[in-house]
Formats: C-alpha cells, structure tokens, sequence
C-alpha cells in the first residue's frame, strides 16, 4: 500500500510556529514515527507553500497512490481549485488538521475541500495523520 501525504503552507513549521496550538514537534520527527508505526505502508511526503503545487503533487499521486493524507492549511478555506483537483483523482482524500478548526476564528470553519474528501479528521494533533492513515488502510 501507498499513501501520499500532502502538507500546505506552514506546516514546515511546525514545532516553531505556535506550539501551543501546532506542538513542538516538527512534522519531519513525526513522519519518522508514522512510517516506523506503518512499516508495511509506504508513506511518501510533500510539502509546499504554493498552492499549485499542492495541486500537481495531488495530480501526479492521485491515480497511483492508495490514498492521500491533505493538510491544506489556509489553503482549505479558501481553494475551489484544489478541490477541483481532489475530484479529478481516483485515490480517496482525507482532509487532516491538527488543531480543531472548529474551536478556532470562524473563517476556519468552513473548508472549500472537505465536500470533495472522503473524510475530515481535525483537533487531534499530529495523531490526526495517523487517524487519517488508519481510514485509508
């Protein structure tokens, strides 16, 4: 099984950027975690800052992988276009966040990409990946 997971803008930071929100942990020491905890998956990863790339990342792994894994970060509220891409794609998506946006200022409320997911998994730190790993598999 493959899984590719996906992160938007500022998720580089994490471990600097608002820890008490985001943690100290940075996604890199995690991902070492995720792939020890799911040996039998392969886990590729991508990270950008730019919004079409985000989208040619979802394009060139969503006829190949078994399932993507998004955090669009700001990206989620706001992007028609990356939710064109989900459609596009056969593998099955998961929108992922750490924190619960839903807890938070209310333009984080609605996500432009959740209608095109299979799921939302939000508000359990870092171990919303796993979750969203656990759904694929």
């Amino acid at each position: 099984m493959r899984i590719q997971i996906i992160n938007g803008p500022n998720i580089n930071l994490l471990g600097k950027r608002e820890p008490s929100i985001y943690g100290a942990v940075s996604f890199d020491e995690y991902l070492i975690q995720l792939r020890n905890m799911y040996k039998d998956i392969e886990i590729d990863y991508f990270q950008s800052n730019i919004e079409g790339e985000l989208i040619d990342c979802i394009q060139q792994s969503g006829f190949e992988a078994d399932g993507i894994v998004l955090n669009a970060g700001a990206y989620t509220h706001t992007s028609i276009a990356i939710q064109d891409a989900i459609r596009a794609v056969t593998a099955p998506v998961i929108e992922v966040h750490i924190s619960n946006v839903h807890a938070r200022e209310a333009f984080r409320h609605k996500s432009m990409i959740a209608c095109a997911c299979k799921g939302v998994i939000c508000g359990f730190g870092l171990n919303s990946y796993r979750l969203a790993i656990e759904a694929l598999v």
